[in-house]
């Protein structure tokens, strides 16, 4: 997982639909990408059994690294779709931390 040297931006949930994000995959382990998707689909039971939420890392198109506070609903393979109906590509997804 990548470290970060300054704190990533904040933002709202419902600005998420507006950003572009990267063609490619943000993350080059094999390893790193499996914990991903297992961290999405925890935190994917966490907000329809408990409506727990969950701070999103992700990185944007230009590079930039921005963070998300919000519930998960659901993902799969390409996606994971927040609470306000945006959804992230997993490909952008860096890591998920558990509230």
């Amino acid at each position: 997982m990548q470290t970060f040297v300054q704190s990533p931006e904040i933002i709202s949930k419902e600005h998420v639909q507006q950003l572009s994000f990267p063609a490619v995959d943000v993350l080059d382990s094999v390893v790193d990408r499996q914990l991903r998707r297992y961290s999405a689909e925890r935190a994917t039971t966490l907000g329809n059994g408990y409506h727990g939420k969950v701070d999103i890392y992700f990185q944007t198109a230009d590079g930039t690294a921005r963070r998300v506070q919000t519930t998960v609903w659901a993902c799969d393979a390409d996606y994971i779709t927040l609470k306000s109906g945006a959804f992230l590509p997993m490909r952008s997804v860096i890591g998920i931390d558990f509230l």
